[in-house]
């Protein structure tokens, strides 16, 4: 993951410039960050840290997510124009600029994505547990629950994308 981002700033610093492509690419890593509802872009740190540091995922997520957010903040003041450069970039500038409803993309992401850092982290747990007869007879309900509520915002988060019209060539 971490070597198609690197590949990825080099091709966009080679199509624009080293700053655009810098820019695009951080942008564009935010994108997955905040508008996918798993955690594929903040699970490049969140896996390994929990594996190295024992810290849950979901916590080390919370910082990717401030970082991804900040990103944004940073670059919608300061540097809209960098909002031009990818199609994925075009389309995280349309759901900031579009609260009403593609916010709640944002929203969609963030409870999927904890939802399955959440499942992830519970099954790391089981993993190193050793009473995990215990835990599988009294949580299954719990997790069938989890996983219905994982496919409700999945389905939302689909619906949603597809009412911003986007037309990939």
């Amino acid at each position: 993951m971490v070597l198609l981002l690197v590949g990825y700033f080099f091709y966009l610093s080679y199509e624009y410039d080293f700053a655009t492509g810098g820019m695009a690419s951080i942008i564009t890593w935010s994108f997955f960050v905040l508008c996918t509802p798993i955690a594929d872009a903040g699970f490049i740190l969140d896996f390994p840290i929990r594996l190295l540091l024992g810290i849950r995922m979901i916590v080390s997520e919370i910082v990717v997510w401030i970082i991804a957010i900040s990103i944004n903040v940073i670059a919608y003041n300061y540097y809209p124009d960098y909002y031009s450069t990818t199609t994925l970039t075009q389309l995280l500038y349309a759901i900031i600029t579009t609260p009403v409803p593609y916010y709640a993309v944002i929203v969609l992401s963030g409870v999927g994505t904890f939802l399955s850092l959440r499942f992830g982290d519970e099954l790391m747990d089981v993993l190193h547990h050793h009473e995990r007869d215990f835990f599988h007879k009294h949580n299954f309900k719990y997790e069938m629950l989890l996983i219905v509520f994982f496919i409700t915002v999945l389905f939302g988060y689909f619906e949603l994308i597809a009412s911003l019209g986007i037309q990939i060539e």
